[in-house]
């Protein structure tokens, strides 16, 4: 008797209740991403490695976001703003479109899920603007994923709005001393470890030897994060997202959080794709796009 074949897109009821849609490519690679937050919590090449980190101390309990995985920052970036700590998209619940927009005819061998937010009457009480954000996560051949986030301002007062954005992504590295992010020498950035002030990157690539904590500005669309003891490359590609924000909470910082295990700060590094520096104006009927690809190669990349 031959088995089921799986769905390529299944919703399935996942911790605490919560849904989440899973993605798989023929090929065996798989992405999980929760309607809570639209947050991307898995994602598996074809051999089955898991390449994103999730804190074992995490408890997937609404209204707290989930610690690690791909966090939707929307519409405020860290403290940048008035609403709480990376706005609120990550702690809502998204809609699944079970009928969304076809991709392209010349896009094969992909699969592809559309999640909505729009905002509540209590939302519009925090932050007073009608928009619909679609993201489309998007698994393709080589486990290749890609986000999609296209924000619209929807209101019909005849006013703009603003935001700051970032994908707040946790890659899952084997040993943080390890590690070093190539494309960002010689850039300005803002070290939120020393109150935003401004400092030009020195080193040829980044290595951790400490807390690290910077807004990067004007960054190239292609940034690759390379684990020299799994020898695995991350080719991060980006549109529409000049910045890149760089994270590593080091020991004490991983101490003092109560969703983060002590030394898990070892095996993980956050590379994010963001618009934070300029942000974003849209007036009613435009819509923003933002884009991010992230690739996972199992050698060492030349730059």
């Amino acid at each position: 008797m031959s088995t089921p074949e799986r769905k390529t897109v299944e919703v399935v009821k996942a911790i605490n209740g919560l849904e989440k849609v899973v993605l798989r490519e023929i090929h065996g690679s798989c992405v999980e991403v929760y309607l809570y937050g639209a947050h991307v919590t898995s994602w598996k090449n074809e051999h089955g490695e898991e390449l994103l980190f999730v804190s074992s101390k995490e408890i997937f309990k609404p209204p707290k976001p989930i610690r690690g995985g791909i966090p939707i920052c929307f519409p405020q970036f860290s403290n940048l703003g008035p609403l709480e700590l990376h706005g609120f998209a990550r702690n809502r619940l998204w809609t699944f479109d079970d009928d969304p927009p076809p991709l392209p005819a010349d896009v094969t061998n992909k699969v592809f899920t559309d999640l909505i937010l729009r905002p509540t009457k209590e939302d519009l009480k925090i932050w007073p603007h009608s928009f619909e954000y679609r993201l489309r996560i998007t698994l393709g051949p080589g486990s290749d994923l890609m986000l999609t986030s296209r924000v619209r301002n929807t209101g019909t007062d005849g006013k703009p709005f603003t935001f700051t954005f970032a994908y707040h992504t946790y890659f899952s590295v084997s040993d943080i001393s390890e590690v070093r992010v190539e494309g960002l020498e010689t850039l300005d950035y803002l070290d939120n470890c020393q109150k935003r002030e401004r400092f030009t990157e020195q080193g040829d690539s980044l290595t951790f030897e400490s807390e690290v904590d910077r807004i990067y500005l004007s960054t190239p669309t292609k940034i690759a994060v390379m684990d020299h003891e799994k020898k695995r490359t991350f080719i991060i590609r980006k549109d529409g997202l000049p910045d890149a924000v760089v994270w590593n909470p080091w020991d004490k910082k991983a101490k003092a959080m109560a969703d983060f295990g002590d030394d898990e700060y070892k095996h993980m590094v956050c590379v994010e794709a963001a618009a934070v520096e300029k942000p974003i104006t849209l007036k009613p009927g435009e819509e923003w796009r933002g884009r991010q690809q992230l690739s996972a190669v199992n050698k060492l990349l030349d730059s």
